[in-house]
């Protein structure tokens, strides 16, 4: 069509013009856009501006122009509603009607007449403008309602879908608890099966049950019976036993009361001149075998009818040797009594009568409360001293062994030629080498570790059987000196009884190292050992025990002195000091004799083993007690030592017990002042506590086998 091709010639000529390259947009006033801006941009056309073109300016063009307001009024009234048509959003331009330029009329009729076409092209414009967002609006209305029916088609499918779902649930649920019901069914036909098999085993095991009880039920009948019958065997074999023991101790006592008149007739020897030695002699053995056949049936068990038979025949010896030394003595009274009566004539024939003088004889030793102490003595027994007394003369000879190298320092005073001088002092070095040699080791003794005491054993060890050890940083051995070895011995054995005095004293628990340390030294070097009891017996003199006399012309303090007390500047060290040392040397002595060096051979005895401590307790309690000293000293060896004598001689030890609280405690309360009573308060309860648990509990720090693994 011609009109077609014009409306495009005419769209082609607005956007060549200048404002058809301007952007026009209907809403520009809402985005905020700066339009000028826009004024240089390609202009843009809708993307239904072709529809429109083809399909509604054809129909436009066909009608007069003068009609075209209304009709497109109409049209527009007839498709949608005026409220519903948006204004245009571009504003026709106004032009000026007055200009400079017109000097006339003739201008403004042109200028009237050019406006009018303008005019025809707005409408036209506004036209197109209101088709194109009458299109968008219906395209707009289409695709709401599309989606809207798409979306009830969705929700329609969702909710068939959802409500299979639900029935497939449903039906898997069922079959689910179907499942479940059939196995439930066939587990409880399971337990039921199982039940009724255990029900089934429990009746047989009930069954066989109850014939083996009856089998052990006659079993233990017989057992029982059996045991009854053993039971009365033991009851009356103890009672024959029990009868036999107290018939040992009735004629053990009436043999050591027939020994007590053997001993009291000592007091006859000096003043008969008869020697009674074999007799006692002869009852000593007779008290050894009764005593010895005990001590046997209690570790035994209780005595045989042999045993009772060689003790009645003993018993018969020893009535016999009494009446024996009863003749003996009677025969020397009258031999005595006969020579005083020839000696008195005599005396009467040559002598001239004058008044006698009457002296007063000393009177005997009285105990508590006027009475004679009898039974007990004051003096150490002959054979006791003569031991005490080779000990002393072992020290003497050892110190004379090693007299030159003592002396060493007082020749070098003396004016002597540069090679005996350059000896004096190479011994003089020597000697203080093996001195710190032999004391350190001991000083380096204590409850640390087992291995540690072994290092220090064997240290001394090599000392004394002449290997090299190091000392000080250099290599000492007593082969440096013909004199050596002697020095080495009484230094050590000095420095073991110096650690007790002070170590021991003040450490009650260091008495056991060092006691194990001096006991296998002991077995190895036995001179040691008669060291230690020579310097031990020397500052501790109720160790042999023994109680030094004062005699006639001595010092005061050289009395003090061999009492065992410290005197410096004529001042004698307080009590408790020196029952503090004593003490420490007692315990030191009561753990020798019960511990061995448990890396030695066995095969020997101990070299001083618990017999001398036994001999130690009996001699002591035989003794007239010291006030303060005694009880100190029993309980201290006691602490240490009593557990080992309870195990060695059980019923004879705890008789030693029982005499020390029935006889001894008396004696010893008698001579304690109450400024004193402190020591017996502690021994008393002691050994009440020990009869009471009928035990003797084991010392604190005593080396068991796990000090040895450390």
């Amino acid at each position: 069509m011609p009109s077609e091709g014009r409306c495009w010639e005419t769209l082609q000529a607005l956007r060549s013009s200048e404002k058809g390259r301007l952007c026009y947009h209907r809403d520009w006033l809402l985005r905020g856009e700066d339009v000028l801006e826009e004024c240089m941009s390609v202009p843009k056309l809708s993307s239904y501006s072709g529809w429109v073109v083809d399909h509604v300016l054809p129909h436009t063009q066909e009608n007069p122009p003068s009609s075209e307001t209304s009709e497109s009024s109409r049209s527009t009234s007839d498709v949608e509603q005026p409220s519903c048509v948006p204004k245009s959003p571009i504003r026709t331009p106004t032009f000026s009607t007055a200009s400079p330029a017109t000097p006339d009329g003739t201008e403004d009729k042109q200028e009237s007449q050019h406006a009018e076409p303008m005019a025809l092209h707005s409408s036209r414009r506004i036209k197109v403008e209101g088709c194109i967002q009458m299109y968008e609006l219906v395209h707009r209305m289409r695709g709401t309602e599309g989606l809207r029916q798409w979306q009830e088609e969705q929700e329609r499918k969702v909710r068939a879908l959802s409500e299979m779902a639900s029935e497939q649930l449903k039906r898997f649920d069922e079959r689910k608890e179907l499942k479940h019901h059939k196995e439930f069914q066939d587990l409880r036909e399971v337990m039921e099966k199982s039940s009724r098999e255990a029900l089934g085993h429990q009746e047989k095991l009930k069954a066989e049950h109850r014939h083996r009880a009856k089998i052990l039920n006659l079993k233990l009948r017989e057992a029982e019976q059996q045991r009854l019958k053993q039971v009365e065997q033991e009851r009356l074999r103890r009672e024959e036993g029990q009868l036999r023991l107290r018939g040992l101790y009735g004629l053990q006592e009436e043999v050591l009361q027939l020994s007590q008149q053997l001993d009291a007739s000592e007091q006859h020897r000096d003043a008969l001149k008869v020697d009674l030695s074999a007799f006692r002699t002869r009852g000593n053995q007779l008290c050894g075998l009764v005593s010895g056949i005990i001590r046997a049936t209690s570790e035994n068990g209780f005595p045989t009818a042999e045993d009772q038979a060689v003790a009645e025949r003993a018993l018969q010896d020893m009535r016999d040797l009494l009446t024996s030394l009863q003749q003996e003595v009677a025969r020397a009274c009258e031999d005595k009594r006969r020579q005083d009566e020839a000696q008195a004539k005599r005396q009467e024939s040559h002598t001239q009568q004058r008044p006698e003088v009457h002296r007063e004889a000393p009177a005997p030793s009285q105990g508590p409360g006027g009475k004679q102490s009898e039974g007990l003595q004051v003096k150490v027994q002959d054979r006791t001293m003569r031991w005490y007394q080779q000990l002393q003369d072992v020290s003497s000879q050892c110190v004379l062994a090693f007299e030159e190298l003592t002396n060493s320092k007082d020749s070098q005073l003396l004016p002597a030629p540069r090679a005996l001088t350059v000896l004096c002092w190479q011994a003089k070095k020597i000697k203080m080498d093996l001195q710190k040699a032999a004391t350190i080791p001991v000083s380096q003794i204590s409850t640390i570790a087992g291995s540690k005491l072994k290092e220090i054993f064997d240290k001394i060890h090599n000392l004394l059987s002449g290997k090299p050890v190091q000392s000080g940083g250099r290599s000492v051995s007593v082969t440096l000196n013909p004199q050596g070895l002697d020095f080495v011995q009484y230094k050590l054995a000095e420095k073991f009884v110096k650690q007790g005095e002070e170590e021991v004293a003040s450490h009650h628990e260091a008495a056991f190292p060092i006691a194990v340390v001096a006991s296998g030294i002991w077995e190895l070097h036995p001179r040691v050992g008669d060291l230690i009891l020579a310097h031990l017996h020397r500052k501790c003199p109720y160790s042999v025990p023994f109680y030094p006399a004062f005699k006639e012309g001595m010092a005061l303090e050289d009395y003090q002195r061999t009492l065992g007390y410290q005197v410096k500047d004529s001042k004698v060290e307080q009590q408790d000091n020196f029952l503090k040392r004593m003490s420490g040397m007692i315990r030191l002595y009561a753990a020798i004799i019960q511990l061995r060096w448990p890396y030695g051979g066995r095969q020997q005895s101990h070299p001083h083993g618990l017999n001398h401590g036994w001999r130690w307790l009996a001699q002591i309690l035989n003794m007239e007690p010291l006030s303060d000293v005694t009880a100190t000293l029993l309980f201290d060896f006691l602490e240490v030592c009593g557990n080992a004598l309870m195990k060695q001689y059980q019923v004879q030890f705890w008789k030693m017990i029982l005499l020390i609280k029935e006889d001894y405690f008396p004696r010893i309360e008698a001579i304690t002042s109450a400024g004193q009573m402190g020591s017996f308060i502690r021994l008393k309860q002691f050994l009440e506590k020990c009869l009471q648990h009928k035990e003797i509990p084991v010392p604190k720090g005593f080396l068991t086998s796990s000090f040895w693994r450390s």
